[in-house]
């Protein structure tokens, strides 16, 4: 059984549990017995707490996994309690409705816009608001029985928090489709194949292990040039060949440290790791200050 590395700092709380151990953190879902379907809780701290990770500048790398038999089943049924969400008879409730959709869009989006790469190490059910999540990251690897599927047409809505958006920049919109349209399931074979996972390892564990292993590759790299990297290729996803490639001319000239550079030749050279600077902290803007 594979132990997470030994931690420095922990964070435990209802709907996951995020540890750290130097500049790689652990973010594991942590309700096995509802599969890690996303309940009011997750959604009202995890974008607060990837945010917080971020504001450090010392975490250069995230692995994102579930606890028990299933990655992720879902959103939860806790949240529509009340009919908040599903309320739509009036145009306030339907103005209502849509800033909430918005406002989970934006929660699973942080996973875009901190500057650390984010791998998810996805084992059994991988479904609905789980499918969003993984979307969402840098990096995937699955088990050999993860399973994926667009969950939601087949209760009767479509899927509204990233799956529709991302999963065509990852793999043929043509499966896509069929997912959306039928609700069926893509094997892990076939989503490698496809390209949405990166490999397939035997169980939960060496995934988890695997994913370990390549944030401590990550997190061995100038984390300025890492997380420039993931900023270009985000902005390479929604933009033309041409506009990418001026963007990243410019973030290069603003980005360029020949400090960074030095100590990465260095550190080939003797076969050792490289020694580079935190990214700087992220403070809130305050103008009273």
């Amino acid at each position: 059984m594979v132990v997470a590395p030994v931690n420095r700092t922990r964070l435990a709380l209802p709907s996951f549990e995020i540890t750290r151990d130097g500049p790689v953190a652990h973010l594991r879902l942590t309700r096995p017995e509802a599969s890690n379907a996303l309940d009011i809780d997750f959604w009202r701290r995890f974008g607060p707490e990837l945010k917080a990770l971020d504001a450090t500048g010392e975490v250069r790398a995230l692995v994102l996994s579930g606890e028990g038999r299933n990655f992720c089943a879902g959103m939860d049924i806790s949240v529509f309690s009340g009919g908040a969400i599903l309320s739509a008879d009036t145009a306030a409730d339907r103005q209502a409705f849509h800033q909430t959709a918005r406002d989970l869009q934006e929660t699973l989006t942080t996973l875009e816009k901190v500057r650390f790469p984010v791998i998810a190490a996805i084992q059994g059910a991988c479904v609905g608001g789980g499918l969003d999540l993984i979307a969402a990251c840098d990096i995937r690897l699955a088990s050999a029985d993860a399973y994926f599927r667009i969950e939601e047409i087949n209760i009767g809505m479509m899927a509204d928090i990233g799956s529709l958006q991302r999963l065509p920049k990852l793999m043929p919109e043509g499966v896509v489709r069929e997912l959306a349209y039928t609700g069926s399931t893509l094997t892990s074979e076939r989503a490698e194949k496809l390209g949405l996972v990166n490999a397939i390892l035997p169980d939960a564990d060496t995934v988890l292990a695997a994913a370990f292993d390549m944030a401590r590759r990550i997190a061995a790299k100038a984390p300025l040039a890492v997380s420039g990297s993931k900023a270009a290729l985000n902005h390479a996803r929604d933009h033309t060949v041409a506009e990418g490639l001026e963007w990243i001319a410019v973030m290069q000239g603003s980005l360029w440290s020949p400090a960074d550079v030095m100590a990465a030749i260095q550190a080939r050279m003797t076969r050792t790791e490289g020694e580079f600077a935190p990214l700087v902290p992220l403070r809130p803007f305050d103008p009273a200050a």
